[in-house]
């Protein structure tokens, strides 16, 4: 099934592939629920750089998104040789201090949603690990790609 054709739950989803792995799967032989905080923590990364926030952006500006909550609906199992597809959106940023991200798990042989999740994040400054406000480059990332996906702040 074609990205195209999956119904996602917002507009212009950044997207990944995934094929599931023999070792990513655990006694019951379906996913182990950390696989999937991997598959999160990965996408989170590719979106945010193909947005123009690469690393050394964060570094020069000693500024990060530090997660303060996931949030995850388990409502089916994937197993080895499952073909997915996951979807992120960057939903909702104050602009200064804080931001949250959706993200949506699609099994392409019959369409089926596998998690659903929720990400919510704090900017902190690299060197003291503290809450610090957010640099005017990543309120304007942030901002651009809310508005990417239909939303409004």
């Amino acid at each position: 099934m074609m990205a195209e054709e999956i119904k996602w739950d917002l507009a212009n989803p950044f997207l990944m592939d995934i094929t599931v792995k023999a070792d990513e799967t655990d006694r019951l032989g379906h996913t182990n629920n950390q696989v999937y905080l991997k598959w999160l923590e990965q996408i989170s990364w590719q979106h945010i750089e193909s947005l123009g926030m690469d690393w050394p952006m964060h570094e020069r500006l000693s500024r990060a998104m530090a997660i303060t909550r996931t949030e995850i609906d388990y409502l089916a199992a994937s197993y080895k040789g499952d073909e997915l597809k996951l979807a992120t959106w960057i939903d909702k940023s104050d602009l200064r201090l804080t931001s949250s991200r959706r993200f949506q798990l699609v099994r392409l042989s019959d369409n089926k949603t596998i998690i659903k999740a929720q990400s919510f994040y704090a900017c902190i400054d690299l060197k003291s690990g503290r809450p610090a406000r957010m640099p005017k480059e990543f309120a304007d990332v942030h901002a651009n790609a809310i508005s990417a996906h239909g939303l409004k702040q």
